[in-house]
């Protein structure tokens, strides 16, 4: 499971022109669950996207979003595990099937949800426009299979 973590000002997700999901200061992550992806996958993503300490506080990163009340965006996103090292096209034979990964997509966003985190989402599987103001900008790369 690989996701991209962005602390934001705001950030919002529309589909079809209407607004599906939208938060204040918090986080967006856009999430990629892979094929061969489990529950401890899952936790991990989520135990460190919520305990990530990248918001400022005495001139240095010492909060995570829990402590400064902040919200999470959480967007799906199979091309995370697009493959392009060889050729032009990516390769996404390495992204969970559809199924698998709603389900784990929604698990995810319950898990930040049981942790007392205000929690929006996208639209699983729609072309979603999504939009954000970075706030630093502090973008944080995480991989539940550790490749960096």
């Amino acid at each position: 499971m690989i996701a991209v973590v962005s602390r934001v000002r705001c950030a919002k997700v529309e589909v079809d022109g209407k607004s599906v999901g939208s938060i204040g200061p918090g986080l967006l992550v856009l999430l990629g669950v892979a094929d061969a992806d489990e529950q401890s996958d899952l936790n991990y993503i989520v135990s460190k996207t919520a305990g990530l300490r990248i918001f400022t506080r005495d001139d240095k990163m010492n909060d995570d979003v829990t402590q400064v009340n902040g919200q999470i965006l959480l967007v799906s996103q199979f091309t995370l595990l697009g493959d392009a090292r060889k050729g032009r096209r990516p390769d996404f034979g390495a992204a969970a099937k559809a199924a698998k990964a709603k389900q784990l997509y929604e698990r995810c966003a319950l898990a930040f949800e049981q942790m007392g985190i205000v929690t929006q989402t996208g639209q699983f599987g729609a072309d979603m426009h999504v939009s954000s103001v970075g706030d630093g900008p502090v973008t944080i790369l995480l991989d539940s299979n550790k490749r960096f």
